[in-house]
């Protein structure tokens, strides 16, 4: 008795031509819109985050959207002071990772690369490692001000819908000092951690 050849039809979607795109196509969808990695260009956040460090970023931190677009299904929250943020440059669309250091209703002051959010200075004492620390609630930031504070900010009050976004190092950082203030809404990522570092390889660092 001779063995009976399946269909075509019942058997193309077990096809490598459909399930591999398909497969690519999922994958491409969860990075667009629930998570994805940061490779770190520049020293713009040390000494947080490290020129070559990769960075696991949660993009359902502020609300999930459709796969590919900016348009919002679930709204989970808006960005906080002291994450370490995602956005595209209002100036020229780069992708950025900075720290959210004020959101709507703050008054924020910057003199000397150090911050002081509705007259309370978050400058904490570091002695034991030498290093400038802010407090952002459960964040600390390490800053590095080998090149100076930078550009001053002098009492601004953030308006409703926008937040302040600056690098950690603060006198080598291209941020909302010299671009403005971000919306909201294109914030779209939070970093969660560093989980690789270059010369160390695969760790954790949480942020």
């Amino acid at each position: 008795m001779s063995e009976q050849t399946p269909r075509a039809g019942r058997r193309w979607y077990r096809s490598d031509w459909f399930v591999i795109p398909c497969m690519l196509l999922m994958l491409l969808a969860a990075r667009s819109s629930l998570a994805d990695h940061y490779h770190v260009p520049s020293g713009s956040m040390e000494y947080t985050i490290m020129t070559g460090d990769r960075v696991l970023i949660d993009k359902t931190a502020y609300g999930i959207n459709i796969p590919f677009t900016h348009v919002e299904i679930v709204a989970r929250g808006v960005p906080a002071r002291g994450d370490v943020s995602v956005f595209d440059s209002p100036a020229d669309g780069t992708r950025l990772i900075k720290r959210i250091v004020a959101v709507a209703g703050d008054t924020v002051s910057l003199r000397n690369g150090l911050l002081s959010v509705n007259g309370e200075r978050l400058t904490a004492d570091a002695a034991a490692t030498r290093r400038v620390v802010e407090i952002f609630g459960e964040h600390r930031a390490e800053l590095n001000l080998d090149s100076g504070g930078g550009p001053g900010v002098d009492s601004l009050i953030i308006p409703r819908g926008k937040v302040l976004a600056l690098g950690d190092h603060r006198g080598n950082s291209l941020d909302s000092r010299y671009f403005g203030l971000v919306d909201v809404e294109q914030v779209y990522g939070r970093a969660l951690g560093i989980y690789y570092r270059r010369g160390a390889g695969l760790t954790w660092r949480r942020l």
